[in-house]
């Protein structure tokens, strides 16, 4: 058997080794180390001739050193003669900047796709991109895992007395109709202007939520701006309690004090992104399992896709 061998870059070796855990074996041996000059040097410390690799290495900040780390990683077992490379990207980078939304902007989702590419590897395991069209970015096989299946168990025994779910924006109503779906519920939306970028102003809710326990739910939160604010203009419409669930955590800049502060009652993540501080109101589920899960079904030749179905 040709066999498969499990490494972890930097971003997030505690989520590789909760992979590691399920799947029975061990992360194989890297070193990582960074030249004076900030640039990155990799030592593979042991064979990988043949071997069908996995490197779990999240694109999250500092997003510029992950994803290079990834590339440099990528070429050295190329050049150790690796059969096939997979990387296990589980937050995917750069993936909002998917679209000419303006003149003279780049579309950074494809260039990222581009390189990942041209790195030499063979197949893309992610979780929850920002946009579902990047897979067509990309001219090897991505699979991309839903954030649905990590979250609906642990609502499900929330056992919310009325509950309901809400898009925070237009662009989420095909994210959110899923959970609704699987969890047999209603569906409103929060219809939201944004000014410019990183800032919110909720404009106004499609649907009645008086009386509601409201599920947000959307892939990533940010700097919690959009959540906190429909949080509030929710509760303002009488909602009884207001939970959000994002599958990536980036949580950046004023986002735990407006988590913390806002009136958002609890912000459900997982952890494809490590949590940089603990918070009284973050939950975190883990993503491990789906990953481990597709890796062993891949390496088997199996249908990734029954992990959605069963």
């Amino acid at each position: 058997m040709r066999g498969y061998k499990l490494f972890s870059g930097s971003a997030n070796i505690e989520f590789a080794q909760k992979i590691a855990s399920y799947l029975k074996v061990s992360l194989g041996e890297i070193q990582l180390n960074r030249f004076s000059d900030g640039e990155i040097n990799v030592n593979i410390t042991e064979s990988v001739r043949g071997r069908d690799v996995f490197i779990v290495q999240p694109t999250c900040a500092p997003t510029n050193d992950n994803l290079m780390e990834l590339l440099i990683m990528t070429d050295a077992f190329k050049r150790s003669n690796a059969g096939t490379i997979t990387a296990v990207i589980p937050y995917f980078g750069y993936a909002r900047q998917d679209r000419k939304a303006a003149p003279r902007v780049p579309i950074s989702a494809k260039l990222v796709a581009s390189m990942i590419e041209k790195s030499g590897i063979d197949q893309v395991i992610t979780v929850d991109l920002h946009a579902a069209q990047i897979q067509g970015f990309f001219d090897i096989p991505v699979d991309n895992l839903y954030g649905s299946i990590i979250f609906t168990d642990y609502l499900q025994a929330k056992n919310l007395p009325n509950p309901i779910i809400a898009s925070p924006d237009i662009g989420g109503v095909a994210r959110a109709r899923n959970y609704a779906q699987k969890l047999g519920l209603e569906l409103v939306i929060v219809d939201k202007r944004r000014e410019k970028a990183n800032e919110a102003e909720v404009m106004n809710i499609i649907g009645e939520v008086e009386g509601r326990d409201v599920i947000l739910v959307d892939d990533m939160v940010d700097t919690a701006g959009t959540l906190v604010k429909a949080a509030e203009v929710l509760k303002k419409r009488g909602a009884t309690s207001v939970m959000a669930c994002c599958t990536h955590g980036v949580l950046s800049g004023p986002a735990y004090d407006r988590i913390e502060n806002g009136t958002l009652d609890e912000l459900v993540i997982t952890d494809t992104i490590p949590l940089k501080q603990e918070s009284s109101k973050i939950t975190v589920l883990s993503a491990s399992e789906i990953c481990a899960e597709t890796i062993r079904r891949i390496y088997n030749n199996e249908s990734v896709n029954d992990i959605f179905t069963e």
